[in-house]
């Protein structure tokens, strides 16, 4: 039985935690925690719930919530899981951050785009990157796991394939993303307002969003060459969902068919990413509710570059269920434990 506990349990990643997590026979739920529900009763502020849990909200206590759980999910807003992973140091306890802190190497880059200041940098070394299908073999022995954004994770799926390749310009590389709204969370701004969502779309955050740094970290580790990207985020008016295109200039002659042969390679033996037939182009209700990504490539010959499209949903492969199988690994588990979900179609 594995000991869990959740900070941040009334967001969404939290929630699709709850969801995904509150059938499993293996899995006693110690703690979830709220700033403002203290007391209350979860089958109240979450009444699909109702009979499946019997717990109220409570405020975070290191010595009770690190003390008495095996796993720690931190589901709070940047600056929050610092603290935290040093107080569980002095307990045997896992900690998955879903937040930024443990996630950039750098801690100037990290101070100067979440404008706190890093107080756990000493950590930094010994935590572990969670992107399940590159770094699996660290992740089994992690006591401190840093789960990657969600526009990363399908950056880095549709990416990581071809960088080293001398076939690639890896300083060209174009993302358009485009978000569900669950993306931005759950705190209440005038931009998530319905009436300014419906029937918009938009971007934002543009040259300055903060996975950029992130995204680049990550593939530079598997480039020999510099890497740059131009990240572009846009909002649906939808719940949740991310559809990412990515656009890399090729420096070399190579076919559709060898870049086919190449993702088949690296993604054949995975379990929740896939590339699609030839022809066949990704949607999102194909992966909503899952914790599926779907992934195709195309050559334009007549521009000279290679396109990735990759979609996957953003609370499931890219928070809470990407954070699940990374727990399953931490623990023994065969990873595919509790999510082999199927789509929420129509």
């Amino acid at each position: 039985m594995i000991k869990v506990s959740i900070l941040g349990a009334t967001g969404y990643t939290g929630s699709e935690l709850l969801r995904l997590l509150i059938l499993r026979s293996d899995i006693e739920f110690k703690y979830l925690t709220s700033t403002r529900l203290v007391g209350q009763a979860v089958s109240n502020y979450y009444p699909h719930l109702k009979n499946l849990c019997s717990l109220v909200f409570t405020e975070y206590v290191a010595e009770k919530v690190l003390g008495e759980s095996d796993v720690v999910f931190v589901c709070l807003p940047h600056g929050h899981a610092m603290t935290i992973a040093k107080q569980a140091k002095q307990y045997p306890v896992k900690v998955i951050d879903l937040s930024p802190d443990f996630r950039l190497d750098d801690v100037a880059v990290y101070e100067e785009y979440y404008e706190v200041n890093q107080t756990a940098s000493d950590l930094l070394p010994s935590a572990v990157y969670g992107l399940t299908e590159y770094n699996r073999e660290q992740i089994q022995s992690a006591d401190l796991l840093a789960n990657p954004g969600c526009f990363v994770t399908s950056a880095l799926l549709g990416l990581l394939p071809v960088m080293g390749k001398s076939y690639i310009n890896p300083k060209s590389i174009i993302i358009d993303a485009k978000s569900g709204v669950s993306g931005a969370g759950k705190s209440a701004t005038v931009a998530n307002l319905f009436a300014e969502l419906q029937g918009n779309f938009k971007a934002y955050n543009v040259l300055r969003h903060r996975h950029i740094p992130e995204i680049e970290q990550e593939l530079q580790k598997f480039s020999l060459d510099p890497v740059q990207v131009q990240f572009t985020p846009h909002l649906l008016p939808i719940e949740r969902g991310i559809f990412t295109t990515i656009y890399i200039d090729l420096k070399e002659d190579v076919s559709e068919a060898e870049l086919r042969e190449l993702f088949q390679q690296q993604y054949v033996n995975e379990k929740f990413v896939h590339l699609l037939d030839k022809g066949q182009l990704p949607e999102m209700k194909m992966i909503r509710g899952t914790n599926n990504c779907l992934v195709q490539v195309q050559v334009d010959k007549r521009t000279h570059r290679l396109i990735i499209l990759v979609v996957l949903d953003n609370l499931i492969k890219g928070a809470s269920g990407q954070a699940i199988q990374n727990m399953n690994l931490m623990f023994g588990l065969d990873e595919q434990t509790g999510l082999n979900l199927m789509p929420l179609t129509p």
